[in-house]
Parts: C-alpha cells; sequence; structure tokens
C-alpha cells in the first residue's frame, strides 16, 4: 500500500472514531453550557448503550431492534440519576458534581461486572453490513462506513433541531445565558431534562454502534471520557459546532498517533488541548464570558 493509500485509510479510520467520540460528547457539551453541570457518569451511558444492545440482539435476534430500544433504555437511566442524583447539586458548584458523578460511574461500572461479568464481549453487526468494498485500491469494512454516514445523518438532525424548531431555539438560548431564558417565563429546567436524555441516547446510539467495531467491556466508558472532555474544552462549552470539529481532530491525531508514534497518540491529545487553551481560552468556539 502506498503512502498516499496508508493516509486515506488511516484518515477513515480517525473519522470513525472522531464520529463516535462526537455522539457521546454533544449531549454533555449542551448540558455543560445550560447548567455547567461536570456529568463524569456520562461516559457510563455510552458503556451502557453498548451492554443493553448486547443483551436485546442476544434474546430478541435483532441488532436494529437493539439499536431502538437500547438508548430508551439508557434514556431512563439518565433520567433517574438527573431526578434523584444531579439535581440536588445544581446550586452546590463543581466539586460535588464531579466527586458525585465520578462515585456514579464506578457503580455503574460495578453493577456492569456483576450483570454481565469482566469477560469482554462481542455483538456482531447485521448481516447487511458485513464484508468489505473496493477502496483506494484495497478494501474498507462497510460497517465503518455505516458508522460514518450514521453519525452524519444525527449531526445533521441534530442542526435541523437546534436551528429550525422553537424547541432548539430555546435550548440554544439556555446554553448562552439560562438565566435571561429562565427570565422571560420559559422552564428552563425542563428543557435541561429533555437535554439530558437526548445526550443519553445519543450517547447510546454512539455505545451501539461501537459494539460491533470495538469491544464491550466494563471500562469503555473510561476509555472514551477523557477524549470526551479533551473535545469539550478544545471546541469550547456549549458549542455544538465545536464538539463536532474538536471530535473530528481528536480522532485524526488518535489514528495517526497510534501509525506513527504509538507511545505518545495519548499525549497529541493533550498537546491539542494545551495549544487551543493557549491561544483561545475559550476554546475554539466558545464565547467570551
Amino acid at each position: 500500500m502506498g503512502a498516499f493509500e496508508t493516509f486515506a485509510v488511516q484518515a477513515m479510520h480517525g473519522l470513525v472514531y472522531g464520529m463516535l467520540i462526537f455522539m457521546v460528547a454533544s449531549g454533555l457539551t449542551l448540558v455543560l453550557g445550560m447548567a455547567g453541570v461536570l456529568n463524569i457518569a456520562h461516559a457510563a451511558l455510552y458503556m451502557l448503550g453498548a451492554y443493553f444492545a448486547y443483551s436485546l440482539t442476544l434474546y430478541l435476534g435483532s441488532f436494529w431492534l437493539g439499536l431502538m430500544i437500547s438508548p430508551l433504555l439508557v434514556a431512563l437511566v439518565a433520567i433517574f440519576i438527573e431526578r434523584f442524583f444531579l439535581r440536588k447539586t445544581y446550586a452546590k458548584g463543581h466539586v460535588p458534581q464531579i466527586l458525585l458523578t465520578f462515585g456514579l460511574l464506578y457503580v455503574i461500572s460495578e453493577i456492569v461486572r456483576m450483570v454481565w461479568g469482566t469477560s469482554p464481549l462481542r455483538l456482531f453487526e447485521p448481516p447487511i453490513l458485513t464484508g468489505d468494498i473496493p477502496f483506494m485500491g484495497k478494501t474498507y469494512p462497510i460497517y465503518r462506513l455505516f458508522i460514518i454516514g450514521f453519525s452524519f445523518l444525527i449531526l445533521i438532525g441534530m442542526l435541523l433541531f437546534l436551528m429550525r424548531t422553537r424547541i432548539g431555539i430555546i435550548i440554544r438560548a439556555a446554553v448562552h445565558d439560562a438565566d435571561m431564558v429562565g427570565a422571560l417565563g420559559i422552564n428552563v429546567p425542563i428543557y435541561l431534562f429533555g437535554v439530558y436524555a437526548g445526550g443519553a441516547m445519543l450517547a447510546a446510539l454512539a455505545g451501539v454502534i461501537a459494539a460491533p467495531f470495538l469491544t464491550i467491556f466494563s471500562g469503555m466508558g473510561d476509555q472514551i471520557l477523557l477524549d470526551c472532555f479533551v473535545v469539550i474544552i478544545v471546541g469550547g462549552f456549549g458549542s455544538l459546532l465545536g464538539a463536532f470539529m474538536a471530535s473530528v481532530m481528536v480522532g485524526q491525531l488518535q489514528s495517526f498517533g497510534v501509525l506513527w508514534i504509538p507511545q505518545l497518540a495519548l499525549v497529541f491529545e493533550f498537546l491539542l488541548m494545551a495549544v487551543v487553551l493557549a491561544v483561545r481560552p475559550t476554546g475554539l468556539f466558545g464565547e467570551e464570558a
């Protein structure tokens, strides 16, 4: 394989992973922008999406049913967490939120180990998405192309929802100034509640479509958590476009870092974050306070 072909394949690999990060980070950055809540347990919802999909596919015999039902179940878990845990920390600052959600992340991880065990699990892609297609003189897995296409559809759907609907406009306004939106008589907590549920569903969708691509294991939430926070910081709090751009950048850094300097692949993310914060402390698309 020539240098250009290698570059193209690695770029595709990076785009696949970057879009998975985006689906997890997008809901988290909107919540962070609206309420300033650092919900570290959000990464556990990504993991739960994969595990729920594994069991649903096993018992129902359909990957597509798992893809539809798993996000709904995870949304119920997120609603429970927000209602009975996170809501009590809104007025107490970031430290209680970090401690609480770190604890929830580990509690959920332990429950997962109790229910599904510690051995890695594998969810196979549906038959229609198996195999490869010609790409750059070689072949490329159809399922990875599905991940890219599915993720872009989610991105387009989110943009249309946020830009063209009344609810989306209110959410965008609340991200920038929740107090002002509340002063106009709009019930901001209800919209925040909906963003929590929607963000959880996106994280679960990412977990489901990542499952055939990656291994399902109890630490997969921890694995993506760091990438998500780098994306949010680099992209800017509350910025969907920033989350998308930063996700693609992190995905490419991961892909080419593993190819060129495997020992320093993770370091490249922090170098990117350091450079962005040095030049623009609010992130690429964050707004000045």
